[in-house]
């Protein structure tokens, strides 16, 4: 019997690797739960960044708001945040309990983080930078419950970005020495860092009752102060569920709280040795060395 020949091999699949596996994009996460979240928090931020940049501040509705529609911008940009996802599932967290979806877990990190970024840290910005709020809101330890609601809908955006950036620069310096890939990941958060800040400034410029004492020397100098925030965030927040290994909710909070003291702590470093980049009215001075809310 004549033995059968067999079929010729046929030409092996570009970028693929062994076992057929598929190659991904360098921007997008391996985990399945957190590609999907990824893609959803990009892609739900034109929705809320059209409704305050777009509409709200263009044709100057806030001129005619009161504490109550204030309110709702804020929640109406933010809750779909938590609420979208529990209906739109992604595949991957479709077998996977609530608490182990990425989307929660990154919530979760940002919820706590712009929470004591606002509460504590905004103080900063009346003692340091010479800023201060002028709209009708009502307010916790004077800071204003939209700015609470809104910052969470900002720094998710900025940190997706931040994690697509990042990985995509771990792919490309994968081949260097490893103290040259820090030095350029480094290089990479400040210069990111920096940018989010000065663009976040410039972006509500024409919001006239979110005011500074010189908004020029804000722009340039405060935009660095602001920026403390992301150098300290963004390679921290990168690591949740990035690797093989799976964080739990108390892990997630836990760094989220370390992160935000560790912006505390440098804020008040500058407070303290560098001062106010403005000279500040004397009411709203700091006159101990103290943090600026005792």
């Amino acid at each position: 019997m004549a033995s059968a020949r067999r079929p010729a091999a046929g030409p092996k699949p570009r970028g693929g690797g062994g076992g057929g596996a598929e190659r991904r994009s360098a921007w997008l996460a391996a985990d399945g739960s957190k590609r999907w979240g990824e893609a959803f928090f990009l892609l739900y931020t034109p929705f809320w960044l059209t409704l305050c940049l777009g509409v709200v501040v263009p044709f100057e509705l806030y001129k005619t708001f009161t504490e109550v529609e204030y309110l709702i911008v804020g929640l109406v940009s933010t809750v779909p945040a938590f609420l979208i996802p529990l209906f739109l599932v992604g595949k991957t967290d479709s077998v996977k309990s609530l608490k182990d979806r990425y989307w929660v877990k990154a919530n979760t990190w940002i919820i706590i983080f712009s929470y004591v970024g606002n509460y504590f840290c905004t103080h900063y910005f009346f003692t340091v930078l010479g800023a201060s709020y002028t709209f009708p809101s009502w307010s916790m330890n004077n800071v204003p419950h939209t700015t609470f609601l809104l910052t969470h809908a900002c720094f998710l955006f900025y940190h997706m970005v931040s994690n697509m950036t990042l990985r995509r620069l771990r792919h490309s310096t994968t081949h260097l020495p490893q103290p040259v890939q820090r030095l350029f990941e480094a290089a990479w958060i400040l210069a990111l860092s920096y940018f989010i800040a000065y663009l976040e400034t410039l972006a509500i410029a024409d919001f006239p009752y979110y005011e500074f004492i010189d908004r020029d020397i804000m722009y340039k100098v405060g935009s660095l102060f602001y920026a403390i925030y992301f150098m300290v965030s963004f390679p921290m927040f990168s690591r949740i569920d990035e690797k093989d290994e799976k964080w739990n909710l108390s892990r997630v909070a836990v760094d989220s709280l370390g992160a935000a003291m560790l912006v505390m702590i440098i804020l008040d470093l500058w407070r303290i040795f560098l001062g106010p980049i403005v000279p500040i009215p004397e009411s709203r001075r700091c006159g101990q060395l103290g943090l600026p809310w005792f």
